[in-house]
């Protein structure tokens, strides 16, 4: 929810629906307190105990499931749990690329009345994706790791991607005099400003000679990142 564009609830909230799912929560767990992280555990249980499951009436204590795509949240939510119901440091470890979480780790408790355990689990998408531009959008949220892709390329989309709904606000960020849907060009602007830079071997009629050429490379990583922080304004990649 830190990097979502709120004002699009009302149209996040009807497609879930119309997907079937009726009980959503936007949460932020990068905040120390959330107020909708309290409010998850009870949720669970209502629905826990208004839907057909197998009489469990002698044990009291649950058991769940943590899904979703890669680099989504899972473990943050999780140690966001447990930091808010138990006053308790993290059990997961998380990062800022898809794969951290590599298996079906043990049970992790995050509340202790009602006792509630989660089970954080590796990321999972479909076997196949529906079309290049959704796999371009999964790649851009750093779902997929970027050198499968290749950083240029997701670079490229997100020029695209940003120019086709008006966020402008790369053009201050790195200098430039206006929009532009060069990427090579934007990328270049990104190098000499944050001072990416590599040193190559160029061959010549008399000699080789080392010459500094931008790290386009270095600057595609840079402006990628920059987006998945939110510096680049709110994006919804609808």
């Amino acid at each position: 929810m830190d990097l979502a564009d709120l004002s699009n609830k009302p149209k996040i909230l009807k497609k879930l629906e119309k997907d079937g799912v009726r009980n959503v929560l936007f949460t932020d767990c990068l905040k120390q307190r959330d107020e909708n992280i309290k409010k998850l555990v009870p949720m669970v249980l209502e629905i826990i105990e208004t839907s057909n499951r197998f009489n469990r009436e002698e044990n009291r204590n649950y058991c769940l499931m943590v899904i979703g795509v890669p680099n989504v949240g899972k473990s943050s939510l999780i140690n966001s749990l447990r930091r808010t119901n138990l006053k308790k440091g993290r059990a997961s470890r998380v990062g800022g690329e898809p794969g951290i979480t590599k298996a079906v780790l043990t049970k992790i408790q995050v509340s202790e009345r009602p006792l509630m355990y989660l089970l954080d689990t590796p990321g999972v998408l479909p076997p196949k994706i529906e079309s290049v531009e959704t796999g371009m959008k999964l790649a851009l949220c750093g779902t997929i790791l970027d050198h499968l892709v290749g950083e240029d390329v997701i670079a490229d989309y997100l020029l695209f991607s940003l120019n086709r709904l008006g966020k402008f606000s790369y053009v201050e960020k790195y200098d430039l005099q206006e929009p532009s849907d060069d990427v090579q060009h934007v990328l270049k602007r990104i190098a000499v400003k944050l001072g990416k830079t590599q040193r190559v071997k160029a061959i010549t009629g008399v000699g080789n000679i080392t010459v500094t050429i931008p790290n386009y490379t270095a600057a595609a990583y840079n402006f990628i990142r920059a987006f998945r922080k939110g510096e680049l304004g709110q994006v919804m990649l609808d």
